[in-house]
């Protein structure tokens, strides 16, 4: 369902083309003396409007086609840091290792080391005059997971006897998969800086100052009113379309 921001755009839009079919049934009369409003000024305005929504469009499908790829791609990758520890555990690493890799598989889990004090506790230890700050063990953020996976595949591939005899666990297929992961996070942030310069170009385009859609649309109004009179029927025909801005 389009956000209500979207639905507001394609309002004025609509109220704009609104606007010029009804100009054109008494072009002959309308001729203002402002440039940019002139029938052809805003037709003009209208196309590049158009035009200015269709690219956003076309860049929030790429940027949610960019984003549901990734999705897919991660699926697995809980099951799989689960496999990867479970097969360091199944060697015989130091517990110095084991540990380092714990960590790491900690951070890509989301988990922490120790659980988080509950309100009962922080009172407790507040009323004995100890202050207790706990940070936040979260790292579930895309950037954070490919990070902390890149530094999980290099502590493997420093620990001898992590060999793993399953396909999917080898250092290369790891590599393989994070390179693809990492592809895919790429392909998202590029999409959204195309998104977010397609809108602000719609943004220009409906909502500048004086030369935007909205405000020539209102002087549009202003000058047919000022042309047949408030009362007339050409006013009435337009009086009650609606523009607004749109954050």
């Amino acid at each position: 369902m389009a956000s209500r921001s979207e639905m507001g755009h394609a309002k004025n839009v609509a109220n704009f083309n609104v606007l010029i079919a009804f100009i054109l049934s008494y072009l002959d009369v309308f001729k203002p003396s402002r440039a940019a409003i002139e029938y052809a000024s805003l037709q003009v305005v209208a196309e590049n409007a158009k035009n200015s929504m269709e690219n956003v469009n076309d860049a929030s499908s790429a940027n949610n086609g960019a984003k549901a790829a990734r999705v897919v791609a991660f699926r697995p990758f809980s099951k799989l840091i689960t496999r990867i520890i479970n097969s360091v555990r199944s060697t015989d690493t130091s517990k110095e290792v084991d540990n380092q890799v714990r960590t790491l598989v900690r951070k890509l889990r989301g988990t922490r080391a120790t659980p988080k004090k509950s309100e009962e506790e922080k009172k407790v230890l507040a009323a004995a005059g100890t202050e207790v700050v706990e940070i936040s063990a979260s790292q579930m953020g895309f950037d954070d997971r490919l990070e902390n996976f890149d530094k999980l595949i290099r502590l493997l591939a420093g620990i001898s006897l992590y060999a793993p005899n399953e396909t999917e666990l080898k250092l290369s297929e790891l590599s393989a998969y994070n390179d693809q992961l990492n592809m895919l996070n790429k392909e998202v942030v590029r999409t959204e800086l195309s998104l977010g310069k397609a809108r602000n170009l719609r943004q220009e385009v409906l909502y500048k100052d004086k030369t935007g859609l909205v405000d020539l649309a209102l002087d549009t109004k202003s000058y047919i009113r000022s042309l047949f009179g408030a009362t007339s029927k050409e006013y009435k025909q337009i009086s009650k379309l609606k523009f607004i801005i749109v954050k």
